[in-house]
């Protein structure tokens, strides 16, 4: 995104190290992520959308060997550099790597270190640092081409994931359960009040247990009901009370036990598959913590 911007690489070396000073490493699989096809990434956007960002990677490398700028601004705050479109095609497809893996039965669960973050990513637009919606695609991608039936997306950022609702609201093979600040970005949010959706605004300064109540008492509910065969979690971590992009009060604990929940639910009805994707989280030490008390619980470790 350029220098100074909260949506840095130094996120990632953020989650690594943490997970290396808690000796969580040795436990975990690893995998690099593989390149999504635009048949894949086109489940979930529009094939003009694509191409309109392929060809600003194209035009891109050749200003910068004319002398142009190095990046170039796609949104307000989100912006492409030569590498954003091999970047992105790879968060996309370690999302659906991480599908197909506990489809095969290989793993139960996955979390993907991704960059950049996809649930602002609208069906034809970037915006909110994200150009691919990673979670939208390997939900149309689970549902497409390992034919399930119901996939479940819980979203746990500070920020609404309106992306993901503008491309999954109506289609009620997938529910989608989140909570987020309100009023807060994306400012515009109008949610479609279709029925496959469960949204939670909350107050800022909406601290854990009053998240951990709406839980229970909102979500819990509806994926019963639902029983999805797969659940998918938009995992951002910018609602913990130390990242200045969201004003709420959520720590270490309260990530895990959400995602002890989630777990619980997939345990019952999806043979215990989950596969969760990196969103927010900009405080670095905060962010690290988080991400290892998530990895935790999914790992049982």
């Amino acid at each position: 995104m350029g220098p100074g911007h909260p949506e840095c690489p130094e996120r990632l070396d953020a989650i690594e190290d943490r997970l290396l000073i808690s000796g969580l490493d040795v436990a975990l699989d690893r995998r690099e992520a593989p390149l999504a096809s635009l048949a894949d990434i086109e489940l979930a956007h529009g094939r003009m959308h694509v191409a309109a960002l392929r060809g600003l990677s194209d035009g891109l490398r050749e200003e910068i060997e004319a002398g142009g700028p190095s990046h170039v601004q796609v949104d307000p705050d989100t912006s492409i550099n030569v590498r954003t479109w091999d970047a992105a095609l790879r968060a996309a497809g370690a999302s659906l790597a991480a599908v197909d893996a506990v489809m095969a039965g290989e793993m139960e669960t996955a979390f993907c270190a991704i960059r950049p973050p996809g649930h602002h990513a609208c069906r034809d637009k970037a915006m909110g640092f994200c150009f691919f919606n990673n979670v939208a695609i390997a939900a149309k991608y689970a549902l497409e081409r390992h034919g399930l039936k119901r996939v479940a997306i819980v979203d746990f950022d500070v920020h609404h994931g309106n992306g993901t609702e503008d491309i999954v609201a109506g289609d009620q093979r997938i529910l989608m359960v989140s909570f987020f600040q309100h009023p807060f970005y994306p400012m515009d949010w109008a949610h479609s009040g279709a029925s496959n959706l469960v949204n939670l605004p909350v107050p800022a300064y909406t601290k854990g247990m009053e998240v951990r109540e709406l839980i229970d008492s909102a979500w819990i509910p509806r994926l019963e009901e639902f029983a999805p065969e797969l659940v998918l979690i938009s995992a951002g971590f910018d609602a913990h009370r130390e990242d200045d992009m969201g004003q709420m009060g959520l720590v270490e604990q309260d990530y895990a036990w959400i995602t002890y929940r989630i777990k619980d639910v997939a345990r019952r009805h999806a043979k215990g598959r989950i596969v969760s994707c990196l969103e927010g989280g900009y405080s670095l030490s905060a962010l690290g913590r988080s991400v290892e008390a998530h990895i935790r619980v999914l790992a049982d470790v």
